[in-house]
């Protein structure tokens, strides 16, 4: 144990050591430097995660294939699960079939509220935007595609999550890709090739939170409210230090702490940013079939804007992988401390998350952009500018509310991530507290740091690292995915017996 707290300690100092490199060079500002060595260090590897290929005149990069490509194989292998199992996912949900003494830490609710809190944020937000200013309506239909093929590949990485998680006696579980990879290839006696995925994804992960799923979020929503109500416009570090101690006020408490947050937040955002989309929806239900044309239309148009067909459908898809992660493999970690003795339960519970995500809450926000026609007059506007420019020439006051939400977005993000990269953490280094607090201290600096400095090339590092993750972890769904189709059976057989009992 003593070693892998001095190994935590190692790596501690080598994620911080490009800070210090700052405070050399003080002719330089902060976010200069920043850049310049995520650019030199990082460029590289950048460029390998991203690598593209032109399409119809489009870059289309190799790894949403990589995704895409998996997400359809699992459907076909789970018998398009993703329809005939939302029946029974939604009664789990509901608690149905829960027994309080099984093992776990949280509910299925909480669970799921928790990955969806990683999930739904500036994607939705930002994302959809992106997709319609580059590809023109028609990618919402591509990205309502990729949503509902990713939903199987979310059921078998959370199936999965819960099978090979690790449970303690004091009740804390620990689980995910680095565990199901490391253990479930080991069965296949494929134990090196398991143990070399597990740590590279975990690696991955924990640059991934400290990255995109922390930096990123505390940025945004620092730009967002200095930018609405013209505060800390100068003192970003002091924002990103408030942030960091309600951050870590909820993170040092655990999962227990971050489900009991996220269970109450992800309703709240809901009600927020999904319920005025709704009522601007409700306000044109008029114009709602001709935007769903509109949609169509443009989704199989030859002249569409980006690239025809294949620029829209490249588009949608880029999008869609960018919002809900399916395949990255991080959903599988906060799922495994759902309290349940049957794996499969989670990942009906799971296949949810991209139907919420991207299906319901990504269609909302592009026909609200459409109705507003938003859409024709994209020219200076991108991502939450274009978002924010549809809702507000309905609701001038509109901008509060989409700071509000951002800041909720980001919050939420953070908490959900900074578990992940906890989990993948303390699998390289260890349970013990020494080594949790030296990560949770860690997460808590690059909150403030993310608040602090203009990031650039930092952001597609934290990109590129996230989309690394699925690198192991599809590889890990394709060895495992015939072993997750026997439990099905399994499971639906003892399901139709009545083997498996309703409890409420």
């Amino acid at each position: 144990m003593k070693s892998r707290s001095i190994a935590a300690l190692g790596l501690a100092f080598v994620l911080l050591l490009p800070m210090s490199a700052v405070a050399q060079e003080i002719e330089k500002t902060i976010d200069q430097q920043v850049s310049e060595i995520f650019s030199t260090v990082f460029g590289p590897f950048v460029s390998f995660i991203f690598y593209s290929v032109p399409i119809a005149g489009v870059s289309f990069p190799l790894i949403v294939g990589w995704l895409i490509i998996c997400s359809i194989v699992l459907t076909v292998k789970m018998g398009f699960i993703q329809f005939s199992g939302l029946k029974h996912s939604v009664n789990l949900i509901r608690g149905v079939y829960s027994r309080p003494e099984d093992a776990g830490e949280v509910s299925h609710f909480q669970a799921l509220a928790t990955a969806l809190s990683g999930t739904v944020g500036l994607g939705n937000i930002a994302g959809v935007a992106v997709a319609v200013s580059l590809g023109g309506p028609g990618a919402t239909f591509w990205m309502i595609v990729a949503g509902i093929f990713g939903m199987v590949a979310k059921f078998t990485e959370c199936t999965l999550g819960v099978k090979y998680r690790n449970e303690y006696p004091d009740g804390r579980v620990s689980g995910g890709p680095m565990y199901y990879l490391s253990k479930g290839l080991e069965k296949q006696g494929r134990a090196g090739l398991g143990k070399v995925l597990a740590v590279l994804f975990a690696i991955m992960c924990i640059f991934g939170s400290l990255g995109g799923g922390n930096m990123f979020q505390g940025n945004q929503a620092h730009q967002m409210i200095a930018g609405t109500f013209g505060i800390f416009t100068e003192t970003g570090w002091l924002f990103g230090l408030i942030l960091a101690v309600i951050v870590g006020a909820v993170i040092i408490g655990g999962i227990k702490s971050i489900a009991r947050v996220t269970e109450k937040i992800v309703p709240l955002m809901a009600v927020i940013y999904v319920g005025t989309a709704l009522i601007i929806l409700f306000a044109n239900f008029t114009d709602i079939p001709a935007a769903f044309g509109i949609i169509m239309k443009g989704a199989f148009a030859p002249d569409a804007v980006g690239g025809g067909i294949i620029g829209v459908l490249i588009q949608g898809l880029k999008r869609a992988s960018f919002s809900n992660e399916a395949g990255i493999g991080s959903a599988a970690i906060a799922h495994s401390a759902v309290r349940t003795k049957e794996p499969l339960t989670e990942g009906y519970v799971a296949l949810l998350e991209p139907l919420i995500d991207t299906v319901i809450i990504c269609t909302m926000t592009a026909l609200v952009i459409v109705i507003t026609g938003a859409y024709a007059n994209v020219e200076g506007l991108g991502g939450v500018a274009l978002t924010a420019s549809a809702f507000q020439s309905v609701f001038p006051w509109f901008g509060v509310v989409l700071a509000i939400a951002v800041v909720l977005f980001a919050f939420s993000t953070m908490i959900s991530w900074s578990y992940y990269g906890l989990k993948c953490w303390t699998y390289l280094f260890g349970e013990g507290q020494v080594a949790e607090l030296i990560y949770k201290f860690i997460f808590c600096v690059f909150v403030v740091i993310g608040a602090s400095v203009s990031l650039g090339p930092v952001i597609d590092f934290s990109d590129a690292a996230i989309f690394a993750m699925s690198i192991a972890n599809v590889l890990g769904l394709y060895l495992l995915m015939g072993e997750v189709r026997e439990d099905l059976s399994d499971y639906q057989s003892r399901l139709q017996s009545g083997e498996i009992k309703r409890y409420k």
